[in-house]
């Protein structure tokens, strides 16, 4: 049987094409026409539009019991997943060279590997030998895990597909993959879509987990093709900085869990371990008593975390002050800084502005607005923040400060970590009074209603003036 031949579809109209061209005729997009797998052949004697069969509908009403999870053993990975890993779902993981990807995924496999699990670890970049170098540096080369290195997707699922079917696979990374049906090279948009489509496709049919490594663009966004991400059932980013040890790991799609966790890891010599509280890690190094320093009490999905977050506010040369923001959403900087202007009379616009999420951790909730707020108060009248207390709150363009969810939450986490007070909204049945007193969680909580109470709050002593360090 000759094999099919490629063809090429525009990806914004659709019209197919027998060669590449730069632009299509039928819609006048440029750079639109991207190589696709040739479509499957129909059994002899069947054409496109009949010998289909009737779908048979059912009603919405009925409970079907909760999928079967795998444990990996990685109590922050199984976290992320939902609780552990759904047979025939789909994961891809994504992140920075080096950030620790093969590294997790190693050790998830050896572990599932020692509890009885049969694991498949499919390498595309690395020999053999070098992937049992890293299990020997992490300890892991005991573990009966199958190990190959290949890079042809026609060669892995037949070998997949034959036999007992594994429990886990692991394919680092889908960049690497090709199909011979395809002329591009591997990595290009055809490649990578042509490649997972297969895969998964086998991983849904034969009932297995399948690990997708992908890589990422200079942006941090997950290379290759948008609809990839559309295939899989989780698409989890693997988060850090060069120069911290901390690693997290965040879920942005996740059809059988929630998209908010997170897993906390830690880099070292012997690979990545767990960190089961990461509030007192990324506090460890913090200073007391210091002006622009504040910790905040945040919420990752259903964990309470305290972060420390640092201001600097200093002189600038006429015209030129500068904003550099760390960890945190620059256009939210912006307008609490606006706001500490217009509501509150603080003269910040002439001055350099620096802010920092201390441990490499990235904050993307409104809560964070009352704790970057009084880092910024503190470092330009220069007192310093109670080492002793918790802040958290969202900051609205009026001035008012708002309540956030999960208050007790923040607050139980404080306490536990030995903070003594607590500056956070005032909760509505006490919305007509701005500063309350009040005691909870062993915490003296000061609720406030507007952020002149927090500029009040951190005023310089009389005769000392407004000075900035």
């Amino acid at each position: 049987m000759a094999k099919n031949a490629p063809r090429f579809v525009c990806q914004a109209c659709g019209a197919v094409y027998p060669r590449w061209m730069g632009r299509c005729e039928a819609c006048g997009e440029w750079n639109s026409i991207a190589e696709e797998a040739p479509a499957e052949a129909l059994p002899k004697g069947q054409t496109g539009g009949r010998g289909g069969q009737r779908l048979s509908f059912v009603s919405l009403e009925g409970v079907g019991a909760p999928p079967p999870r795998l444990l990996t053993g990685i109590p922050e990975l199984d976290r992320v997943a939902g609780g552990g890993l759904v047979a025939g779902s789909a994961l891809l993981i994504g992140g920075d060279p080096g950030i620790g990807k093969s590294t997790l995924l190693l050790q998830a496999v050896a572990g599932l590997a020692r509890g009885g699990a049969r694991s498949v670890y499919i390498s595309g970049e690395e020999a053999i030998d070098q992937v049992r170098l890293r299990a020997l540096r992490l300890g892991l080369e005991k573990a009966p895990v199958d190990l190959a290195a290949a890079t042809s997707v026609r060669d892995i699922v037949a070998t997949l597909d034959s036999g007992e079917p594994p429990d886990v696979v692991v394919i680092d990374s889908i960049q690497t993959m090709y199909l011979d049906t395809l002329d591009s090279a591997p990595g290009t948009v055809a490649q990578v879509r042509a490649g997972s489509h297969e895969l998964i496709r086998l991983a849904k049919r034969r009932g297995f987990v399948l690990f997708l490594v992908g890589h990422v663009t200079k942006e941090g966004q997950m290379a290759g093709p948008r609809v990839m991400e559309h295939m899989v059932d989780a698409v989890i980013y693997f988060e850090g900085e060069r120069g911290h040890p901390f690693r997290i790991l965040r879920a942005v799609k996740n059809r059988f869990g929630a998209t908010d966790e997170i897993g906390v890891f830690e880099m070292s010599d012997a690979g990545l371990s767990e960190v089961p509280n990461p509030s007192a890690l990324f506090l460890a190094e913090r200073r007391g008593n210091v002006t622009g320093s504040c910790v905040f009490a945040g919420m990752e999905g259903t964990r309470p975390m305290l972060v420390e977050i640092q201001a600097l506010v200093g002189p600038s040369a006429p015209g030129s002050a500068r904003r550099a923001v760390v960890g945190w959403d620059g256009g939210r900087l912006a307008m609490v800084m606006a706001v500490l202007e217009t509501r509150c009379g603080l003269a910040l616009g002439g001055n350099d502005v620096y802010l920092n999420v201390a441990g490499g951790l990235r904050i993307g909730e409104p809560a964070a607005d009352l704790a970057v707020a009084a880092a910024l108060v503190s470092s330009f009248s220069g007192v310093p923040v109670p080492p002793d207390m918790v802040v958290f709150g969202e900051i609205g363009l009026s001035g008012e400060i708002r309540a956030v969810a999960h208050g007790d939450t923040r607050l139980k986490e404080a306490a536990k970590l030995g903070f003594d007070q607590a500056l956070m909204p005032a909760r509505p049945r006490d919305s007509g009074k701005r500063g309350g007193p009040g005691v909870k969680e062993g915490l003296r909580m000061r609720e406030i209603g507007h952020l002149q109470d927090l500029v009040a709050l951190l005023a310089p002593p009389e005769n000392a003036g407004q000075g900035q360090r």
